[in-house]
């Protein structure tokens, strides 16, 4: 079938049942998206296509196929041939009776079509016989489509078409289906213009005594036509198919013997041309009967009507050769004026020609609109791995603005927590195990706190080294910003248990500290510029990080005044020396009495109510067997897989408060030095941090471990 036909059947599903269920139809089919109008596709596909739809729609073939009728008239309509279908006869009758000839004509420019065949008879009482004929079988539920949109359209006129009879019927080309549809109509349209039939009705022709024409000047005025009797004996040809076809210039030959009948495609006596009188006859030359010097020609090919002639009993077939274009007249080495100048033949070659330019000409449009659509699908899939990757690194309004080629202004939050965290004894790792070993590491760690990052809507600042700094409510402030760091925190430390440590081979140690208070935010640099906080609360957090202890979450007294009172279970550590900041109380969080930490670490369990009640390390134990063992590269490799499920809370982020806009620098003592360029702690200070005891002192004989030094960090102003 040609594409025009599954392009149709692709627009009704879509238009019908949406873009979606075409997706799905498409895909349990296994067939391509786009259909080129003018090229030739196996029935295989269209036959898929049926039968997923069937499946999909739980609808049987024969109201699929009906529904896909009725659009196909709407369809072509759409496509141009509006005008075409309604000239094919003033009632339903004529145009049922002229189906065939609107195949043939198609035929011209579709050349690899394989239409069915009608027939149509009149009863008595006023009903309709239709046949339908057709090489493929299981299509005939498709007529009944067809024909009752244009009756209703056409005709206004409602039918009921149902099948008396469905047999398979062995022709000359193979088996062949036929159905034949009884139709009443409802009313009964005859013509539309009733005083012309009429008048019509009323005229008599009048006819010679004797023919006025002698045998020489009939045969050459119709060149191609061809007299039979009933035994199929040859009596009377025209000249130029004696050229073509030498043998019929002697009398009494058979004419099965040199022709083949091609439509319709029925056995080759009498009884069936004449059942099929009303259509026209495509008969092909037999190449063993052409000239020898013609045999590497293409066969040729003949297009015309039977007549009976009772008198004679004979049948006579006025024909034209059926040559689409110009090239096909060169190839049968023929030319205009071998066909007869009243021979609308001429005209159609002529015509045919200009019409499959044209129609080369929009296949190519076709295709290349296919190819740009393609182009412009796999562009759209670049650009948004791009825009993935771009707000990955920048906030997603900040990553806008630069796109647009705006200037970011700084903007100070009022309220916002961060939260700064690093591994135990990372320097002793990084002296006793190889690089990849490392990365592999840093690599699995990384990518289980991103995944929480998504699950509690925090921004994830930066990491360096082993070093990892988050913030809750920039760039988007939210209320609900210190609950979801704190969340974060604890899903951090059930997440390290997953990580090895390559040295000793069991879960790796992480510090977590936190801190609440406003921030400055901008972007720094023009080549890969990052969205940077500054401020003291920034300073604070670092330092509850490098003063806290093993998998331990640090909170300042901020934080804890924030989480009380909200079912957090804290535990107060005292006062401890904090570099640069003197005495502090401080506080260690230990776990949220409201949530199950299936619902911190965003994973779907079945009995929230049962998981609630498991204790610390027995949830911890589901969590580590959650999903099977990785080795280092393929963790580096494939990440988490597991279904993430974010984390519900009272608030919602919203754009709807900008940060306020930064205008003067603020000084944090009376050298003026600003406050932003003071010591980040152990993510970008310069002093080297110590390991603390359990009591808060620090441990001197800890090995002092070397930071990464964050340089020019400090200069945005």
């Amino acid at each position: 079938m040609y594409g025009f036909i599954n392009t149709c059947l692709k627009s009704l599903v879509i238009d019908r049942f949406g873009e979606e269920t075409w997706d799905r139809l498409r895909d349990a089919a296994r067939v391509q998206d786009t259909f080129m109008t003018y090229e030739v596709y196996t029935d295989n596909i269209t036959m898929q296509l049926v039968t997923e739809a069937c499946k999909m729609l739980g609808l049987e073939q024969s109201a699929v196929l009906g529904q896909f009728g009725e659009y196909f008239f709407e369809f072509c309509k759409r496509a141009g041939y509006d005008h075409m279908l309604r000239t094919l006869g003033g009632n339903l009758f004529d145009f049922m009776e002229n189906l065939d000839a609107l195949h043939g004509y198609l035929s011209l420019s579709y050349k690899e079509m394989n239409a069915p065949s009608f027939r149509v008879e009149k009863n008595n009482d006023g009903t309709l016989l239709l046949h339908y004929y057709s090489d493929r079988r299981g299509l005939g539920h498709i007529v009944p489509g067809i024909i009752g949109a244009v009756a209703k359209d056409f005709f206004n006129s409602k039918i009921k078409m149902e099948i008396v009879n469905q047999i398979e019927e062995v022709e000359r080309m193979g088996k062949k289906e036929h159905i034949v549809f009884l139709i009443t109509q409802s009313p009964v349209i005859l013509d539309k213009v009733c005083s012309k039939s009429e008048t019509l009705s009323a005229f008599e022709p009048v006819y010679p005594e004797n023919l006025c024409i002698d045998l020489k000047t009939f045969c050459n005025a119709f060149p191609f036509h061809i007299v039979f009797d009933e035994e199929l004996r040859v009596r009377q040809t025209g000249v130029s198919i004696q050229r073509v076809v030498a043998g019929l210039q002697s009398r009494g030959g058979l004419l099965d013997q040199y022709f083949d009948i091609r439509h319709p495609q029925v056995t080759f006596n009498i009884c069936s041309i004449r059942k099929f009188i009303n259509s026209h006859f495509v008969l092909r030359t037999r190449r063993d009967r052409m000239p020898v010097a013609w045999r590497e020609r293409p066969v040729l090919e003949l297009r015309g009507q039977m007549l009976w002639m009772p008198s004679l009993r004979c049948m006579l077939y006025l024909a034209s050769p059926l040559l689409r274009s110009l090239q096909e007249l060169e190839e049968h080495c023929m030319h205009l004026s071998d066909i007869a100048p009243h021979d609308a033949t001429r005209d159609l070659i002529l015509l045919n020609q200009q019409r499959l330019a044209e129609m080369e000409l929009s296949n190519q449009l076709e295709r290349k609109k296919e190819e740009l659509h393609q182009l412009s699908k796999h562009l759209e899939e670049e650009k948004q791995k791009t825009e993935n990757l771009l707000y990955a690194m920048l906030p997603k309004h900040v990553a806008n603005q630069l796109k647009e080629g705006k200037r970011v202004e700084a903007g100070e939050f009022e309220e916002c927590t961060v939260l700064f965290s690093d591994v135990v004894t990372f320097t002793n790792i990084c002296s006793e195990c190889e690089p990849i070993q490392i990365v592999s590491m840093l690599n699995s760690m990384y990518l289980k706190f991103d995944r929480l990052t998504t699950v509690h809507n925090v921004y994830k600042v930066e990491t360096i080294g082993d070093a990892y700094m988050v913030v809750g409510g920039v760039p988007i402030p939210m209320s609900s910003h210190t609950e979801r760091v704190a969340n974060f925190a604890l899903g951090m430390t059930i997440a390290a248990k997953e990580v090895t440590n390559p040295v000793t081979g069991g879960p790796i140690q992480i510090r977590v500290g936190l801190h609440s208070g406003p921030v400055l935010a901008g972007v720094v640099g023009e080549k890969m510029p990052r969205y940077c906080l500054f401020g003291d609360t920034v300073n604070t957090a670092s330092r509850m990080e490098s003063h806290g202890l093993p998998d331990k979450i640090h909170l300042s007294p901020s934080v804890y005044h924030a989480l009380r009172n909200k079912g957090y279970q804290m535990e107060e550590r005292g006062e401890i020396e904090v570099k640069g900041k003197g005495r502090m109380c401080t506080y260690f969080l230990q776990r949220n009495l409201k949530v199950t930490e299936s619902e911190i670490m965003g994973l779907l369990v079945p009995n929230v109510d049962s998981d609630r009640k498991m204790n610390h390390s027995t949830q911890a134990s589901k969590l580590l067997h959650y999903r099977p063992a990785l080795k280092a590269t393929q963790r580096l490799q494939k990440g988490d897989s597991f279904p993430m499920v974010p984390m519900k809370y009272g608030d919602s982020p919203t754009e709807s408060k900008p940060p306020t806009r930064f205008s003067e620098p603020q000084h944090s003592s009376a050298t003026g030095k600003p406050r932003d360029s003071e010591s980040y702690g152990s993510l970008y200070s310069e002093d080297e941090s110590s390991e603390l005891t359990k009591d808060g002192t620090p441990n001197t004989t800890a090995e002092k471990r070397s930071k990464h030094v964050h340089t020019g960090f400090c200069s945005l102003f």
